[in-house]
Parts: C-alpha cells; structure tokens; sequence
C-alpha cells in the first residue's frame, strides 16, 4: 500500500499575500542579522567552530604553556585537535623551509621568525604575544655558589649555554658583550629546556635559561637574575603559515593565543606582556 502526500490549495490571493509576508520576514531577518556587532572571538575559539586537525611549530620554552592552551583550545572546540612540535626555533624555521606541513609557527625571536617571513612563507605579519628573559638557573641548593653572571667566566664551574644559532643563545651573547664577559661553557644544548634539564640532574653548577624555565622547574631549581638581562628580552612572534594544510584552524589557535584568557595562561607562567 502506497501513501499519497495530499496537497492543500492555497487560494491565489491568499498564496499572494503569504508569499509576500514571508518575504518580508527573510529580508527583516537577513537585515537583523548583519546588523548585529560580532562577538570578541566569534568564529574562533570558544565559539565552537574549529575543526580538523591544526599543528602548530613552537619554540621548546613554550612547551607547558601552549600545552595547556591547546588543552583548551580543544575543550573549546571539541572537533578540532592540536598536535604541537616542539624545539629550538631555528630548527623549527629549517624545517618549515624544508617544506615540513604545519599551519601555525611560534618562534622564540624576531630573527629566527625572519628565516620564514624571508622566503614569503607566513600568511601576512607575524604577530608578537609575549616576552621573555634571561635568569642564570643553578641546582636547588646552589651547590656552585653562584651569585651572578661573572660565575659563568670561571672554569672551576661547569655551566651549560644554549647554542648561539637557536634565541636562547642569541640572548646568551648579547648579555656577556654587554657585561664585557667571555663565558667558558662546558656544553652547548639545542634548546634552552635541553639546558634546563642539565640544571635539573645537576650536571651543572648553573645556565642561561628564561624566567619561565626557572618557574617550570619548580623546588629543583633556583633562579638568580641579573642586570644584564634587561639589554636581551626576546619578543617571541606568532604566525600562520602559507601553505597551512589547516588555515582556519591555525587562525582560530592563533586568536585564542591572543584572547585575553590566552594571555592570562602565559602570563601566569612569568611570560612579559609585549
């Protein structure tokens, strides 16, 4: 047995009217709608709306911050997934150059975000969101003695530097010109948490980490500052990438990043406001 669909005749005056009314309600309600402000961080975070999977390049001392941002960022959107790689930014730009997919890049300076923005690889200006500096990190207890920067000129002390090539490094150089000082490293570390972590084992009397490293250590280690470091606080830039397999989704993390709740998690973990 079939089951026919019955069809009720509108009369044509009143097909007319019906017709025109409703309109005149779809106009009224497109109007209202464009006429409504959009909300701070519509579309983006928060809202719901990112999806698919959004990998973002960030620097080894962003690592429990954006950590817990991406956390988040993925209980905000529930259909998108962040998946971080973390390390020294200058890896992180050789391998965005190398043609590496990733749709967001968090770089811990301006010089190692420049590699990138040199070859036209970002999706329009990077942004700078926070700031860091320098802090000389000893074992808990400072079993070295070490009072200031002057410490890391003496070879009766180990001390572990970051490389010069990655913005730790950079940093690093900066303050022993500026202070007139010629450092005797026993050890070069890739990234600035590689360096952390030598203070953590205590194979090291002491390093130049940032403040935030020194906050994520905890009890196992102390945090000495010193004048020098106000002449090296690194900007660390933000960008989307231009072959971003997920552009959307990189600049709905991107936003969240710089929503005030984003830069309320940073800030709490000792990052400066730019």
């Amino acid at each position: 047995m079939s089951l026919r669909r019955t069809h009720t005749a509108v009369p044509g005056r009143r097909l007319a009217a019906l017709t025109a009314i409703a309109l005149a309600c779809t106009l009224t309600a497109c109007g209202e709608a464009d006429d409504q402000p959009l909300e701070a961080g519509a579309g983006g975070a928060g809202q719901g709306e990112a999806a698919g999977d959004i990998t973002v390049f960030a620097a080894a001392s962003l690592t429990d911050t954006f950590t817990e941002l991406g956390e988040e960022f993925e209980a905000a959107n529930p259909d998108a997934t962040v998946t971080f790689s973390f390390a020294g930014s200058s890896a992180l730009a050789q391998q965005i150059l190398s043609g590496a997919p990733a749709d967001v890049f968090a770089s811990a300076s301006p010089a190692t975000m420049a590699q990138v923005t040199d070859e036209e690889l970002t999706e329009g200006e990077p942004v700078v969101f926070v700031n860091n500096r320098l802090q000389i990190a000893v074992p808990a207890g400072n079993p070295g003695g070490v009072t200031g920067l002057k410490d890391l000129t003496h070879e009766d002390l180990t001390i572990a530097l970051c490389a010069e090539e990655v913005p730790c490094g950079a940093a690093s150089v900066k303050v022993f010109e500026a202070a007139g000082l010629t450092p005797m490293p026993d050890t070069y570390e890739d990234d600035v948490r590689a360096a952390l972590t030598k203070v953590r084992l205590d194979e090291v009397d002491a390093a130049l980490v940032y403040q935030t490293d020194v906050l994520v250590a905890g009890d196992e280690v102390e945090g000495i500052d010193f004048a020098e470091s106000a002449g090296a606080i690194n900007d660390y830039p933000i960008a989307a990438l231009l072959e971003a397999p997920n552009p959307d989704g990189g600049q709905a993390f991107i936003d969240f990043v710089l929503s005030e709740e984003g830069q309320a998690v940073l800030g709490s973990a000792g990052f400066g406001s730019p």
